[in-house]
């Protein structure tokens, strides 16, 4: 039964669990979604290859192309699920009002804050932690038993060796982690909390951290990939094999003006040449859109250099053979076929949270009579309804848990109008019962 806590003795069994839980929101899970993957076999593989490639010591940049409906945001998040099974830190980044690409401080400050390994603790004190612990281990290894102060000396040192490397091209963010790593060191919590802070990017950290690292100012438009590119080396040194950074609903930027879109896609191009010349080793791009971001007047079309750099070759006529190893991996939309098959998935990882589910009330003809009733209200298009029917599914599916006299196809009804959280994309299509 849904609630019971007896039976969350085991991790993949909590894991099914947080699955359904996000499934309730309407969100996307923050694990397991290898579980929930259907269709996406070769893109995955695709993605997987790009990421050996780029944990070599290079760097890359893919466009991830879909309508509403898609499946994007999964899509990239499987992505960056797969970069940490890999052994990277990841950052996933919802582009919005406030975090744009005609901003890189902002952008810059969204990434840190939202770093993420294969733990679940804070992800940029973890990634520096770790990085000053392996130091600490790898000369405990060498000098023996030498005592604690000839160690602090020795790791102070060695410390001072890589930030020499970093204050070449970012004097600020060396004198940061300095300034953490000795705070840290002293038991001072607050100034070692300010360091972080100002690596991330707030503007509103104190004047006594500032005096003590002898910065001004932070991270502005001009330092902001400087700063992401001193991160990539800190994260690489702390044993990460590198970087995955995904920027989603890059579309939203066609809502700005046309000279806050333009900026906007000059410093995308800024990062797709850097990354074409490697400046960014260990470090993977994922960037998603919709057909109008890629192909519309108001999209990347309208800065031809950009566009010349990550359009994809497409015929008039789609011979039905995609090719994700282009720039560009085009999503097919979702059809019937697919919404079945997450059904399926769905069931299995619901029996492992809360026990088996009855298959004589939920079935392939539920299912199928559940899409019919739900796409009714969308003009018959399964490809826009995949989120709202899971949502849907899963209180289908504790009625059943809940009630043995619950009948779903005989109870089962959409009412449109009064489902939450329904998406502008949503409604948009959605016929509207007066």
């Amino acid at each position: 039964m849904p609630g019971s806590e007896n039976k969350l003795q085991n991790t993949s069994t909590i894991q099914s669990v947080g699955i359904i839980n996000a499934l309730r929101r309407g969100t996307v899970p923050s694990e397991g979604l290898e579980r929930l993957a259907v269709g996406i076999e070769r893109e995955e593989q695709v993605l997987a290859d790009q990421i050996r490639y780029v944990s070599a010591g290079r760097s890359d940049l893919k466009c991830i192309h879909g309508d509403f409906g898609s499946g994007k945001t999964f899509f990239v998040s499987r992505a960056l699920e797969i970069a940490r099974s890999d052994g990277f830190a990841t950052a996933h980044v919802v582009l919005s009002q406030n975090t744009q690409l005609h901003k890189l401080a902002s952008l810059y400050r969204a990434i840190a804050g939202s770093i993420r390994t294969d733990t679940h603790t804070p992800g940029l004190k973890s990634i520096i932690d770790s990085w000053i612990y392996g130091i600490e281990e790898r000369l405990i290894g060498s000098c023996g038993d030498e005592d604690e102060e000839v160690l602090a000396t020795h790791t102070a040192e060695e410390i001072e060796r890589f930030l020499m490397q970093i204050s070449e091209e970012n004097s600020g963010l060396a004198a940061a982690v300095r300034t953490y790593y000795h705070a840290a060191n002293r038991g001072d919590f607050t100034i070692a909390g300010a360091a972080l802070g100002w690596i991330s990017g707030e503007d509103t950290v104190g004047r006594t951290f500032k005096k003590e690292a002898g910065v001004r100012g932070g991270v502005d438009e001009g330092s902001a990939l400087r700063f992401l590119k001193g991160l990539t080396r800190i994260i690489h040194q702390a044993g990460y094999r590198g970087l995955a950074v995904a920027c989603d609903e890059t579309e939203t930027i066609q809502a700005l003006s046309r000279p806050l879109r333009e900026r906007g896609y000059v410093n995308l191009r800024q990062i797709v040449d850097a990354v074409d010349r490697n400046e960014w080793p260990g470090t993977l791009f994922l960037v998603t859109g919709t057909p109008s971001f890629f192909e519309g007047p108001k999209g990347i079309r309208s800065l031809p250099p950009l566009y010349d750099r990550i359009q994809t070759i497409r015929s008039e006529d789609d011979d039905g053979f995609s090719n994700p190893l282009q720039t560009q991996i085009i999503l097919p939309r979702f059809d019937e076929k697919r919404l079945e098959a997450v059904a399926t998935r769905v069931i299995q990882i619901y029996s492992e949270a809360y026990g088996e589910v009855d298959r004589s009330r939920i079935n392939l003809r539920f299912i199928r009579a559940m899409t019919d009733r739900i796409t009714f209200r969308f003009g018959g298009r399964i490809d826009v309804v995949p989120r709202i029917f899971l949502r849907e599914f899963v209180d289908i599916l504790d009625k059943c848990a809940l009630h043995d006299a619950y009948d779903p196809l005989e109870k089962y009804r959409f009412e449109g109008a009064g489902i939450p959280d329904v998406k502008e994309e949503e409604r948009a299509v959605m016929e509207i019962e007066w």
